[in-house]
């Protein structure tokens, strides 16, 4: 029983070679298309994957840099929370605590916490 398995197993991989060697002479590169598509899908996937989410992330970080104004609480790069005292082009003076005022840069600025933003109750 095992004998006749293995005999119509080795018939059908026999009669399926020559088909396959006829098929895979006629063309040896593939066309144009098929070499394309690995390509131009690793293109999408960067695209969609990488560079739009960094660019969608890169105008909102503008658009807060741009509407920054006196009185907001920031956040900066460097870890630093303070009040901004006075916006310039592309610097902004913040306020610190008692008579502590830096100028950082604006591209520092990481988040903008809103003026009514609760404070918490020392009990």
């Amino acid at each position: 029983m095992a004998n006749k398995h293995v005999a119509l197993l080795i018939g059908a991989v026999l009669s399926a070679l020559p088909a396959a060697a006829q098929e895979a002479g006629a063309r040896p590169g593939g066309g144009l298309f098929e070499l394309l598509i690995m390509p131009i899908g690793l293109v999408a996937i960067f695209y969609f994957l990488l560079i739009r989410p960094q660019q969608n992330r890169a105008k909102k970080h503008s658009a807060m840099l741009t509407s920054l104004k006196r009185g907001d609480t920031v956040v900066t790069s460097g870890g630093l929370v303070g009040k901004v005292n006075k916006v310039f082009d592309d610097e902004i003076s913040l306020d610190l605590g008692e008579n502590v005022k830096v100028r950082v840069i604006k591209t520092m600025v990481i988040e903008v916490r809103g003026k009514a933003e609760p404070v918490a109750a020392n009990d």
